[in-house]
């Protein structure tokens, strides 16, 4: 499976010196196949804004690759994401996944601290201060944030980071394709014609996979829940129906007009590129 679709991996700063030592052999097999590009976590607060440049600067110097930081805008100010991109802009970085972030634990929703309250903000931002400099990646939402009030708001804080600049969309993970497919279906009637990429978690863990989709709000679906809840024990046989179940998934966002594929890869290589395999994916010259 060949074409013009665009295929991503993402990492996170190693938070341990295990994690540091072990990241540019999984770099490296990961560069292998040739994604388009990499992306890097950002934590909360900037909790790993070090990490991420770091990170950053491995990716692209050890492989040539596009990396592209996730920037957060809540708790900051306009003069310290300003010097950022300054900083990721003197790096070579062309492209930004820009995000909200995760509100402090002690901050209402209302009253976060920092300049910026929403991504949309931070994506006008961007464009006022760099023009066309950076392409714009903001997150979507097929199966809706877990605090936004409604389906129908959570679209339209969506649709708001669409018309402030934003180029394209990284989704949360899902199991579910048909939430993807009737996201998609609402863009079109909404005229939202930006590439919306579909976020891809490799099953490989029970307990990981529920605490990932308990902790961002995203459906684990009852079949699945069970099946991977009765082959905890049977770790060969949980990876590959995760691997069954996952490939089936991707084969079908392709089918249904999905523009590629970004996956969580948990900075491990092998469950990526195992589904990597599976798929039959390359990407084009």
């Amino acid at each position: 499976m060949t074409s013009s679709l665009s295929f991503s991996f993402e990492l996170f700063p190693p938070r341990t010196a295990e994690g540091v030592a072990k990241l540019p052999a999984v770099i490296e097999q990961l560069a292998a196949v040739r994604p388009n590009f990499f992306s890097i976590t950002y934590g909360a607060g900037g909790s790993t804004q070090d990490g991420t440049y770091e990170t950053l600067r491995t990716v692209i110097e050890q492989t040539g690759a596009e990396a592209a930081p996730h920037l957060t805008c809540v708790g900051s100010t306009r003069a310290a994401i300003a010097a950022l991109l300054d900083r990721y802009r003197e790096a070579g970085v062309r492209r930004i996944v820009a995000l909200r972030g995760d509100l402090p634990a002690t901050a209402m929703s209302a009253a976060a601290p920092g300049d910026f309250r929403y991504a949309n903000e931070l994506v006008s931002f961007i464009r006022a201060e760099h023009g066309d400099a950076f392409r714009i990646e903001v997150a979507a939402y097929p199966e809706m944030h877990p605090q936004a009030s409604s389906p129908s708001a959570d679209f339209e804080n969506f649709r708001r980071k669409v018309e402030a600049g934003a180029d394209g969309a990284l989704t949360q993970l899902f199991y579910n394709a048909d939430a993807y497919i009737d996201f998609m279906e609402r863009c079109g009637k909404a005229g939202i014609t930006i590439p919306v990429t579909p976020g891809i978690m490799p099953i490989t863990n029970y307990a990981n996979n529920l605490r990932f989709c308990t902790n961002c709000g995203a459906d684990l679906p009852r079949w699945l829940r069970l099946r991977l809840e009765e082959l905890q024990d049977d770790k060969a046989a949980l990876v590959e129906f995760g691997l069954e179940v996952g490939a089936r998934l991707c084969e079908t966002l392709l089918k249904n007009g999905a523009p590629g594929l970004h996956f969580y890869t948990g900075n491990q290589a092998g469950p990526t590129l195992n589904l990597w395999k599976r798929l039959g994916l390359t990407t084009a010259d």
